[in-house]
């Protein structure tokens, strides 16, 4: 099986991650200055690259989803994309070697976030505002992380960097967080004001669905639900922009 990449930033990302990969291959039509310094860069990392007509490349990226057509001159596939991505972990072993570290961690739980591109803005927030880990359930969600280009696209690059668990019960995993000393806050409408919350050093924020928000029986585990203060005359943010408030505050007292 294998997969087709466009965009200058998921491509790039692939490129940084995929030092030595025989399975990885650029085709490039045009040498613009950002498409040479993704050629430049491949060849150092030992990817192969190609040049081909450009005609070839829209015939490559023909079988995708029409926002990830507009290639630019530059498509990268992936053959025999089974493997799962570098930066999916464990999450039994991530929480054994956290252990009573006297750390800042910042744990991100998505609770049945299904759109792929909900999922990959959250993940490009984690990555800019530091989040030590993103869990998600292996049903009703979004959780492709190596074979969604949707989310690989949304994100720029973040979903090859971004340290991911799959899990196969949400609940079991928060309280697994707890026992290892996360204060567990639930993002909701109505909750404590994010402003009025002192975040300890340990923070675990789960943000639900924009449908059904969290799960009964993960809202019953979390010690706070916390909401993030609005003016406008909808109802509320939407759930990757809030996942981005939510963690640039946590970003910016932590700094």
């Amino acid at each position: 099986m294998e997969k087709i990449i466009t965009g200058f930033h998921s491509i790039e990302e692939k490129v940084r991650a995929g030092k030595n990969q025989s399975n990885l291959k650029i085709f490039y039509s045009k040498a613009g200055p950002r498409v040479k310094k993704i050629v430049e860069a491949a060849e150092k990392t030992g990817i192969k690259v190609l040049q081909v007509e450009n005609a070839k490349i829209d015939e490559m990226v023909s079988g995708l989803d029409e926002t990830l057509r507009d290639h630019r001159g530059i498509v990268m596939k992936i053959e025999n994309t089974s493997a799962n991505a570098s930066n999916l972990i464990n999450f039994d072993t991530w929480i054994k070697s956290v252990g009573s570290e006297e750390k800042r961690l910042t744990v991100v739980v998505l609770d049945k976030v299904t759109d792929p591109h909900n999922v990959g803005a959250i993940l490009r927030s984690c990555d800019q505002f530091g989040a030590s880990l993103v869990v998600m359930p292996e049903h009703n969600s979004a959780s492709d992380i190596a074979g969604n280009e949707v989310i690989g696209r949304t994100s720029a690059g973040a979903s090859a960097w971004v340290p991911v668990a799959i899990v196969n019960n949400l609940v079991r995993a928060v309280e697994q967080l707890k026992e290892a000393g996360f204060w567990i806050y639930g993002a909701d409408a109505g909750g404590e004001t994010l402003g009025k919350i002192d975040f300890p050093e340990k923070t675990c924020v789960i943000m639900g669905s924009e449908g059904t928000g969290i799960a009964q029986l993960l809202e019953k585990k979390c010690d706070t639900i916390v909401s993030i203060p609005t003016c406008g005359k909808i109802d509320s943010l939407n759930v990757s922009v809030a996942a981005g408030v939510l963690l640039y505050e946590l970003y910016r007292r932590q700094n």
